[in-house]
């Protein structure tokens, strides 16, 4: 699987799962695509954030990662 199919990958299973959950784990990415290793899966979020595909959010204690302007605080910021 080359870059370009890995991230469509991962944008199709979150848009997917965009109506319940809009945040990840970084290791939920890693069973999204199982036939890569795990610092390859990491690399390749890192740079979908630095795209503008993916966005990270952080509690303080814990980051989370989802598609760029979805969840529940932008859709609080729009109003």
């Amino acid at each position: 699987m080359n870059e370009e199919e890995a991230k469509q990958v991962i944008l199709d299973a979150l848009q997917k799962k965009s109506g319940t959950k809009t945040k990840f784990y970084l290791k939920d990415f890693y069973a999204m695509l199982p036939d890569m290793k795990n610092r390859e899966v990491k690399n390749l979020v890192n740079k979908m954030v630095s795209q503008g595909l993916l966005e990270y959010w952080s509690s303080g204690s814990t980051t989370l990662i989802g598609l760029k302007g979805a969840g529940k605080q932008h859709k609080e910021e729009d109003e």
